[in-house]
């Protein structure tokens, strides 16, 4: 296996290299370091043999799972591929932390509502991964309309020796029946199984952008632009509203939800941010329906920066309790923002993510990207956090030292044993050898998804049908 270096050039972050590089392609033809990977445990039916991407291959979303054991992914076309981490070997150190595909299903079609004369798009918006408590694993996921729960489990055994039912599953006829089989158990080939168990429907007008699973791992909400419903991971036909924000007149409609989490150790408090750049915490005990909230967290706007483009750019597009829950992190389209829960009036902490894009937001209105909404995530000790960028940039700041860097996820700049350093943007002036401008950033290329592992510097990065794994530098 081919291994990608990167130095990061201080010691505030350590040095990581690149373990893995799939390539989403129609329907789903994986190629990793240049070579088409094991393809046993695929279901041949989305693979083919295609040299470009289409629109259903770009990836929407990226999650780990609880242990950081799998990765998930989904994209535009309603398709879920899971990847398993390969386990240690004394024999293959190097192998630590490479993921290889473990299954992939699709998990929504496209549909039409008839009714509205609307269609609904089968891109996955959400996965989220529920504990595991045997040996299968569950994880949820939404498009636009619908939420899922997919148990995904192995079989490496099938029963034989039916009754009722011949070696090919065919009804057998009673009379020719003359004596009693007891069925018995015999090894087959390994088979990694998706199954549907719950389809959660009909409970949202609007689009849903997101979902979160509650730590009582009996609830979840989903959230759509105007209200946000709690399920009980049981109960399909029945859901509560716990937030609606939709007034009597839609022409009064001054601001949607955006995106909204539980606390990751009280039931009872979660999260919404809206496009008006606030974070609203709730709780539940308070009342059942929760639109009065508990906390506002709002940053009050300077009257000497306000432009046309300023509503737009402080709208949240993601927000993140830590994993201690002490702390709630949100991005909007130029920082990311870390909160206190203790404080209410600004940020604990102000992080510039492309701030060179201030002079740039007229051009970015014009082709929308102005509009594109970037994730960011904690990693497992709260003390890192990490969101995306232009030209397949991401960025990684240290709450500690105050340091950030920049780093590319590129296929071109991915060459064996390549020290990739930190990239510098040039606003103005003389630009040097390892800079690039600001006019030759690429808007098309972005990095809106990402993920970290829960307790290893493991880190998932999506670049439009790319999918990059990077960890820790192995020696």
């Amino acid at each position: 296996m081919r291994s990608y270096n990167l130095s990061v050039g201080f010691t505030a972050f350590p040095s990581i290299t690149l373990i893995r590089t799939v390539r989403f392609l129609p329907l789903f033809h994986v190629l990793i370091s240049g070579k088409e990977i094991d393809t046993r445990k695929i279901n041949n039916s989305f693979l083919r043999d295609h040299n470009y991407a289409t629109e259903a291959d770009i990836i929407s979303t990226v999650e780990f799972n609880p242990t950081g054991e799998l990765l998930a992914t989904g994209d535009k076309g309603g398709r879920v591929v899971v990847f398993q981490r390969e386990q240690e070997s004394k024999n293959q150190p190097h192998r630590r932390g490479e993921y290889n595909v473990y299954s992939t299903f699709q998990s929504h079609e496209p549909e039409f509502d008839y009714l509205k004369s609307l269609e609904i798009e089968e891109k996955i918006n959400k996965i989220r991964w529920l504990p595991q408590q045997n040996a299968a694993y569950f994880l949820l996921s939404t498009n636009d309309k619908t939420v899922k729960l997919w148990k995904v489990s192995e079989r490496d055994k099938r029963p034989e020796g039916y009754n009722l039912k011949d070696e090919e599953g065919r009804i057998r006829d009673p009379t020719t029946i003359t004596a009693l089989r007891v069925p018995v158990l015999q090894p087959m080939d390994l088979m990694v199984e998706a199954t549907p168990r719950r389809v959660f429907s009909n409970a949202h007008t609007y689009h849903i952008n997101s979902i979160s699973v509650n730590s009582d791992y009996e609830t979840y909400m989903s959230t759509d632009d105007l209200r946000i419903n709690l399920w009980n991971l049981e109960i399909t036909n029945r859901s509560f509203n716990i937030v609606d924000i939709k007034p009597a007149n839609m022409e009064m409609l001054t601001e949607v939800i955006t995106a909204a989490e539980f606390q990751p150790s009280q039931c009872n408090t979660f999260v919404y941010s809206s496009s008006k750049g606030s974070i609203r915490l709730c709780d539940m005990r308070a009342s059942a329906l929760c639109d009065n909230h508990s906390k506002l967290f709002e940053e009050p706007e300077d009257p000497s920066n306000r432009s046309f483009f300023s509503e737009i750019i402080s709208s949240i597009s993601d927000v993140k309790f830590s994993h201690s829950g002490r702390y709630l992190m949100t991005r909007d389209y130029l920082t990311v923002k870390v909160w206190d829960l203790n404080m209410e009036s600004k940020p604990l902490e102000t992080y510039q993510v492309h701030d060179y894009l201030r002079s740039k937001l007229c051009s970015l209105y014009e082709n929308d990207c102005i509009f594109d909404k970037f994730e960011c995530v904690w990693n497992g000790s709260d003390s890192v956090i990490m969101t995306g960028s232009y030209n397949n940039f991401f960025r990684m700041f240290d709450r500690n030292t105050k340091r950030d860097v920049t780093l590319e996820a590129s296929r071109e700049n991915s060459k064996p044993r390549a020290i990739l350093k930190p990239r510098k943007v040039c606003v103005g002036g003389k630009r040097r050898k390892d800079e690039i401008s600001v006019d030759s950033l690429d808007f098309s290329k972005k990095i809106l998804h990402s993920a970290w592992h829960p307790s290893e510097n493991i880190i998932a990065v999506a670049a439009t049908n790319n999918l990059y794994i990077f960890q820790d530098k192995v020696n």
